[in-house]
């Protein structure tokens, strides 16, 4: 095992949960050429539809990679306020061969004059179904004893990017990382950056996991969307490789949610709730990063 392979196979046991990249499923195997007219063969990331149904009623129709789909389905209820936190899932019911998926909850839910049915694209402008996430961004306290130490920034970064990942394998995908100090613990990949949170999402619901001392990291810009559903699922910091927009930005700093973005190698960039940063150590220590796993800014990926 060579000295990179030892440092992934090292990153990748600290998870508790994270994709597969040698999953059959996830990927093919296409032929083409490269900019010399030489016949390849490369890897790409395969999408499927999964329609939900929330009980008996038609939600949506999802393009994901279809790995994890009960907290795919889950979060995206959750992060829609369709499930509320205190909502009991009493099944899910999930045919892979139809590609559909079936929550069923206590309580009884219709959101028939709500809800317009829509087909849920890979887009990265295609994360809700209605333009209703803000209900209850107001009234959310986020936590201000929590601690981000610029050593766990880091050592997170140099972790997750690592770590085998369906990214290293073939592109096209957006990754979300759920952290706990200098732990990376959840890791989610899909082909829309909504999708990867919802599955993190999900994932907390269902395993009783609390957001109060948890930092979200992800590989995806940090738009108005990734704030705002960051905020709904009470987690008080969140990163990112990628940059800002000046919504995101501005919905930040109204939830006082601690946001950092460009997070790559020795630099970062904080432009909402440092007075959560500890700045324990000295960027200049640090060995640079591994081309291999510097995700560029504005990738069709990210």
């Amino acid at each position: 095992m060579t000295k990179l392979e030892t440092k992934m196979a090292d990153a990748a046991d600290e998870f508790l949960i994270r994709p597969d990249p040698k999953d059959p499923r996830l990927t093919e195997r296409v032929q083409g050429f490269n900019e010399h007219g030489q016949a390849i063969e490369t890897a790409v990331v395969v999408e499927r539809p999964l329609t939900l149904f929330l009980n008996a009623q038609e939600i949506v129709t999802m393009m994901t990679i279809g790995d994890f789909p009960e907290y795919l389905a889950v979060g995206f209820l959750l992060n829609q306020n369709m499930l509320r936190p205190d909502d009991r899932v009493t099944g899910i019911e999930h045919d892979d061969d139809l590609g559909v998926i079936v929550v069923r909850t206590g309580r009884k839910t219709d959101y028939e004059d709500k809800l317009k049915k829509k087909t849920r694209t890979s887009g990265c402008a295609q994360g809700t179904v209605f333009g209703d996430l803000m209900e209850k961004f107001e009234d959310i306290a986020l936590p201000k004893d929590a601690v981000l130490k610029t050593s766990w920034l880091f050592a997170l970064s140099r972790k997750i990017n690592t770590a085998p990942s369906l990214y290293l394998e073939a592109g096209a995908i957006h990754g979300c990382v759920l952290c706990e100090a200098d732990r990376p613990l959840i890791y989610m990949e899909d082909v829309g950056r909504h999708n990867a949170v919802d599955k993190i999402a999900g994932y907390m619901f269902l395993k009783g996991l609390t957001p109060e001392d948890k930092i979200f990291y992800t590989t995806g810009r940090l738009t108005s969307e990734m704030v705002i559903k960051t905020v709904q699922m009470g987690i008080p910091i969140l990163i990112s490789r990628s940059g800002f927009t000046a919504w995101g930005v501005d919905l930040a700093r109204q939830a006082g949610l601690t946001l950092i973005g460009r997070a790559k190698g020795k630099r970062f960039v904080v432009l909402s709730g440092n007075e959560r940063i500890d700045y324990d150590h000295d960027p200049a220590s640090l060995d640079v990063e591994d081309k291999r796993h510097q995700r560029k800014s504005g990738r069709a990926d990210e």
